[in-house]
């Protein structure tokens, strides 16, 4: 069994940063590519990010959607078992919980969430 927990939200005024962190138990996440989802209010769970398991660099590498490309940046450390997501230039539309997710052959692990809200 996989736990995720995501930390690291909060509000923020357009324009601002966050630094996005999610722990997970187990030696899975070391073999284990990562990603981040997002979910606005009244909307479906999208794709944010995706960080391959970076094999013997411990670095992978990275895909991310459209609309945060330039702006958001995932990493991760396999020594820690801690993916990241490092938000800069943040704006109100970016607004939703936050998961990140654990892709498998069968069901795949979600955390419980973490709120990031952008607002003046």
């Amino acid at each position: 069994q996989v736990q995720l927990v995501e930390s690291g939200g909060g509000l923020v005024q357009p324009g601002g940063s966050l630094r996005l962190s999610c722990v997970a138990s187990g030696s899975i996440f070391r073999i284990s590519a990562m990603r981040w989802f997002r979910q606005a209010a009244g909307k479906q769970r999208e794709f944010v990010a995706r960080i391959s398991n970076g094999g013997s660099t411990n670095g992978g590498s990275t895909n991310y959607a459209d609309s945060v490309k330039g702006r958001f940046t995932i990493s991760r450390d396999n020594a820690t078992n801690t993916l990241y997501l490092q938000m800069n230039r943040l704006k109100p539309e970016d607004t939703a919980v936050y998961y990140c997710n654990l892709p498998t052959l069968g069901s795949d692990y979600w955390g419980q969430g973490t709120q990031v809200t952008v607002s003046s």
